[in-house]
């Protein structure tokens, strides 16, 4: 146990050494590797004030000036954020993968918060949205990049964005630009990846699929049913009427990977839309095997020979593990435990809750037995002292 505690501490702090320097005074470096050993706490709430009371602080002011009005810069942390899991768990054959969560809000001050569809709660509730971007290998996975998505509404408020802090810099973007941002970063960064998956908000977005085209980054992106091909009779139709029209020798089951019962098996169609300079498009078909089938469409983009049909579904099945890495990130890192209302506080608590899931996704990866869970000694604050002296191993460099 002993062992496994000490491979967690260090790995933590070297985690924490990546973005260290990026603090210009000691307080609120030795304070954000305290955060970070927080955010992977057994706290109920990783809210400022029970974070603040897990790590013995009197109040949640110096907690709440962590992320609020301490000289640190969150976008520098993410980059630094990236690169650590790139390093860990890359791959050639990674998929970047976006997806948007919502965070549930009350009133109407946070920022870009709004009555809004949130897929964490399945309808329209007043939240905010963020957008994110995952690295997805044979390895692991951890999100690598975030945006805030603000409502046209918001952008067009003045008052309202000065009181919640938003730069005059940020204009309104929907989240398949948002997404192009981050992918686009990524990609100038260096990262070994090979495909680009996302759902239908994102495959709907026909300058997404351009770009992705014009950088030559393969995709398998989910579109709506009512997806219009144009076809050889010169015509658009429906994707869901190309796929009733399919033979049945088209149909082939794989498995799109292991979910939460089990191996998820499909039936799946390919069918290819067009070649050229030695790429392919093409669309693929998902099709469940209950006894009223519901079917599910992607829009492909691959190099001729990664094209084949058990290569997509391969790639259309990792879209999944930004669901999960939501799910650890929000269960286990505090990702949706904050209170901030501001722009920069968001940035700041998201981007160290995603630096929390990194280390936990490099220790899996690794197959540390104690990384499923926070082990008893992280739970409890049963060694404060030992807490003390890695704040301020920190502190001193």
């Amino acid at each position: 146990m002993e062992k496994r505690l000490s491979g967690w501490k260090r790995e933590l702090l070297r985690a924490h050494g990546l973005i260290a320097d990026l603090f210009v005074r000691s307080e609120p470096r030795a304070l954000s590797l305290s955060y970070l050993q927080g955010l992977l706490s057994g706290c109920e709430r990783k809210n400022g004030w029970q974070l603040a009371e897990w790590m013995e602080e009197a109040a949640p002011y110096r907690v709440q000036h962590l992320l609020d009005r301490a000289r640190w810069d969150a976008d520098a942390a993410r980059d630094k954020l990236r690169n650590y899991v790139l390093e860990e768990l890359s791959s050639p054959d990674a998929v970047l993968i976006v997806d948007e969560t919502g965070f549930l809000k009350k009133g109407l001050h946070s920022a870009g918060v709004k009555r809004q569809y949130s897929g964490t709660a399945g309808r329209i509730e007043n939240s905010q949205v963020g957008v994110f971007l995952c690295y997805g290998s044979d390895k692991g996975a951890a999100l690598v990049d975030r945006e805030l998505y603000i409502p046209q509404e918001w952008a067009e408020d003045p008052e309202r964005r000065r009181e919640a802090g938003i730069p005059e810099t940020v204009e309104f973007a929907t989240k398949p630009e948002l997404a192009r941002r981050m992918i686009g970063r990524a990609l100038d960064s260096g990262a070994a990846t090979a495909w680009v998956a996302a759902d239908e908000v994102y495959g709907h977005d026909s300058k997404l699929r351009r770009f992705l085209e014009g950088r030559q980054m393969a995709y398998v992106l989910a579109v709506a049913s009512d997806q219009r091909l144009w076809q050889p009779d010169f015509m658009q139709h429906r994707v869901d009427a190309i796929a009733r029209s399919l033979p049945a020798p088209a149909w082939k089951r794989f498995s799109a990977g292991f979910g939460s019962k089990g191996e998820r098996l499909y039936d799946w169609a390919l069918m290819q839309l067009s070649k050229q300079d030695g790429w392919a498009r093409a669309l693929l078909v998902r099709r469940s095997i209950e006894e009223k089938p519901e079917c599910a469409y992607y829009l492909c983009y691959a190099p001729t020979g990664k094209d084949t049909l058990e290569t997509l579904v391969r790639v259309a099945g990792q879209r999944w593990l930004i669901e999960q890495s939501f799910e650890t990130a929000k269960g286990e890192c505090g990702l949706d435990h904050y209170e901030v209302r501001h722009w920069q506080g968001w940035y700041r608590h998201i981007t160290l809750s995603m630096l929390a899931h990194a280390v936990l996704s490099v220790l899996r990866a690794r197959g540390e037995k104690n990384s499923r869970r926070t082990s008893a000694a992280q739970r409890t604050r049963t060694a404060p002292s030992a807490h003390r002296v890695a704040m301020a191993r920190v502190a001193r460099h």
